[in-house]
């Protein structure tokens, strides 16, 4: 009896065991516990092991790598459409060993025992921060039901608690529901202890291992993401490029395509949701950076950004055409560059039936403008707007009026008395030119 492949469907205390010989035939059957398993792979010759990447796979896959055999580890979702008739544990064995055979099928890579660490050591933490937020959800519910609202943010809710319990704030509290509270605020600074403890851990992992240090070098990956993603990866040869490493994660949109139509519904959200979930915030965090770097990916993202305006860039202030009207009121914002740096505009959302783009000014103030328009308009609206003074253009396709910060759209018909709720100046709407149109952006 020769056994060229042995297919291995892993429980918890027995294991049910198949082996075919090279022409695909089923030579053997076997009930075995685990013990048994690998003191039956050491008298065997070496030959192909499939297993599905399940608890204890890795650990059983080494055992028997060590033993000299080949471990093949695969995808429960691969191994499925290979079960035949009903479902059993030697059916499940059978499927196992014919799929290891498939030249297309996907194999899963063996762990090693640092990477489970990793890998332990992040599910300890995300169980950590979900305890966490549960504690704090119920801390916010108990004091609700006293009277007292806290609001968003953790630094809210610990100058809440140190005011109840440190000053006479916590009066309206009986003393048997003063001590509960105290007794759960310990309870969430030991979580951020240990949290903290553990990203401490990640990060002098991230110093020392060589491929982490390189990750985290990329924006937007930290010493979370970066000992996250090694631990799981492993052999990053594995994946032919990033965008094979982008759909084991998940990230690309999931075809529905039939008939010759194309049709893309969402993310397969497939693989790692943790590592899928760290990477997402990771760079929403680095988005804000990115979009102030000189770097090409930063220069790649402005583009990207800009290319729902008209004009991707607001021209340079210090260039010959500086003193040109459409300037001028680049010359009036000020960020945290020198004037001679362009100001990044971003899109903000959809609003309203027209669906007017908004659009907002990041650390811009404005100070003065032409006609004696002064303010902080941070956040603008593209509308359009009746105006009878000369309109002052910003250089990227719109004008501004210098007259009123009036919002309201030519479309409509306003009464005096929601004139004067919108603060409608009658300069613009009852000015000689009061029929002709300006595009501007109008603070509100």
């Amino acid at each position: 009896m020769t056994i060229a492949v042995l297919g291995i469907d892993l429980g918890k205390n027995s294991c049910s065991l198949v082996g075919l010989d090279a022409a695909g035939r089923v030579v053997l059957r076997r009930r075995m516990r685990r013990e048994a398993v690998i003191a039956f792979g050491a008298k065997l010759p070496g030959c192909v092991v499939a297993m599905e990447a399940c608890c204890g796979a890795h650990h059983m896959g080494r055992i028997l790598d060590e033993q000299g055999h080949t471990v093949r580890l695969m995808s429960p979702e691969y191994v499925r459409p290979y079960v035949k008739a009903q479902k059993n544990d030697d059916r499940d064995a059978e499927a196992i060993a014919e799929a290891a055979t498939r030249p297309t099928m996907r194999f899963v890579a063996l762990k090693s025992e640092a990477q489970l660490d990793v890998q332990t050591l992040h599910r300890v933490r995300d169980q950590l921060v979900g305890e966490r937020t549960a504690l704090t959800n119920q801390i916010r519910s108990v004091l609700l039901e006293r009277g007292h609202v806290v609001a968003q943010g953790r630094a809210k809710l610990t100058a809440c608690l140190a005011a109840l319990l440190d000053t006479d704030a916590g009066a309206s509290l009986t003393p048997r529901m003063r001590t509960l509270v105290a007794e759960v605020r310990e309870r969430w600074q030991d979580l951020d202890r240990r949290i903290a403890a553990l990203d401490a851990e990640f990060a002098e992992q991230a110093r020392i291992n060589e491929d982490a240090r390189r990750l985290t070098t990329i924006p937007g990956i930290g010493a979370l993401n970066a000992t996250a993603l090694v631990a799981a990866i492993g052999d990053v040869a594995s994946f032919a490029r990033g965008r094979d490493l982008a759909a084991w994660l998940g990230l690309v949109p999931r075809q529905v395509t039939t008939g010759g139509k194309p049709r893309l519904v969402g993310i397969t959200k497939r693989g790692s949701k943790y590592l899928r979930k760290t990477l997402v915030q990771g760079a929403r965090a680095a988005l804000p950076s990115l979009r102030q770097s000189d770097t090409h990916l930063g220069q790649r993202c402005c583009a990207t950004g800009g290319s729902t305006r008209r004009r991707p860039w607001p021209p340079d202030p210090s260039s010959a055409d500086a003193d040109a009207p459409a300037f001028r009121c680049l010359r009036a914002v000020r960020g945290r560059w020198p004037d001679s740096r362009p100001v990044f505009w971003k899109p903000l959302r959809k609003n309203g039936a027209r669906r007017r783009p908004l659009y907002e000014a990041q650390d811009a103030r404005i100070s003065i403008l032409a006609n004696g328009a002064v303010g902080r308009p941070d956040t603008f609206m593209q509308t359009a707007q009746t105006s009878g003074s000369e309109p002052l253009a910003d250089g990227a396709g719109h004008t501004f009026c210098g007259t009123c910060s009036c919002t309201r759209s030519s479309t409509r018909s306003h009464t005096p008395a929601r004139a004067q709720r919108m603060k409608i100046c009658a300069a613009c709407h009852q000015g000689p030119n009061s029929s002709g149109m300006a595009r501007h952006l109008a603070p509100f």
